[in-house]
């Protein structure tokens, strides 16, 4: 029996078949850069957070499979104005339209209203959903590596990387964490969510970010690019779902995690800003 995830990827699969057939090579989405002009640094936006102790990506979501619609009154340039009001330091916008109720069209709305980074927050299995994800204003992509396989992992992020896209590298287990490793990737989600099951438990992050404060990373980078393995720092950790209190954040801080990314929460609190303040101190 298929689970979300599986029904999600299909969907997408039907999805992609619609894009125009062409091969997309690093020079296609450096160029699809430059003429968008405005360039916004999401990395850098994380490792100096705006405001607060720990850096926030704040999520416009409408709903999930999960959760059914969550945010009724649903206007995301508004959401995002006051997202960037209240403190955060990139946000993910929702595009997958079927499961989230969520649009490209959003993207584009987004960066018109605000100047903060964007992540395209969508279910990648294909090269040219990253152009079309420039294309619509992301300065970020997802990478899930539940869906990927290695080959895919490898080439995507490379394109990424090459073109001066940033690439979120999303993780759920062990394994996971070490392909992500050995591709180099410079940040990484731990989605506390089982995208299989749907059942959140926040002591993902705690281990897997064990896993990585304990120099394994290190050794899991010794066929990632030159660059990669010339870095002294590990990578920047985001921890993703299930977060609902400042307690939580101390928790997941007190790990390792250097940046949040929250939708939910936010987005069912009623007072957006006031519930930001509460999560990034």
């Amino acid at each position: 029996m298929a689970n979300i995830l599986d029904k999600i990827v299909e969907q997408k699969k039907r999805e992609v078949a619609q894009l125009p057939a062409r091969l997309i090579a690093a020079g296609d989405l450096r160029d699809a850069l430059l003429e968008r002009g405005e360039r916004r640094d999401f990395l850098s936006a994380l490792r100096k957070p705006c405001r607060g102790d720990i850096a926030l990506i704040a999520e416009v979501k409408k709903a999930s499979p999960s959760a059914g619609v969550i945010c009724q009154d649903f206007d995301p340039v508004r959401i995002a104005k006051e997202y960037e009001a209240a403190g955060a330091s990139c946000l993910s916008v929702l595009t997958d339209e079927k499961f989230f109720q969520g649009s490209l069209d959003y993207l584009r709305q987004i960066r018109a209203a605000v100047k903060l980074p964007l992540l395209r927050k969508d279910f990648i299995i294909d090269e040219r959903q990253i152009l079309e994800s420039i294309e619509w204003g992301a300065d970020c992509i997802l990478f899930i590596l539940a869906i990927l396989s290695d080959e895919h992992l490898k080439k995507f992020h490379s394109l990424a990387a090459e073109a001066g896209l940033a690439a979120l590298v999303e993780v759920h287990d062990e394994a996971e964490l070490e392909r992500a490793l050995k591709i180099g990737a410079t940040l990484i989600g731990v989605n506390n969510r089982d995208l299989k099951t749907f059942k959140v438990d926040l002591a993902t992050t705690e281990r897997l970010a064990a896993m990585m404060e304990d120099g394994r990373w290190k050794m899991a980078k010794t066929s990632a690019p030159s660059s990669i393995l010339n870095s002294p720092s590990s990578p920047l950790l985001v921890a993703e779902s299930g977060i609902r209190t400042r307690a939580d954040v101390e928790r997941l801080k007190k790990c390792g995690a250097k940046a949040i990314l929250v939708g939910e929460s936010l987005m069912r609190g009623g007072n957006i800003q006031a519930k930001v303040r509460e999560l990034i101190g």
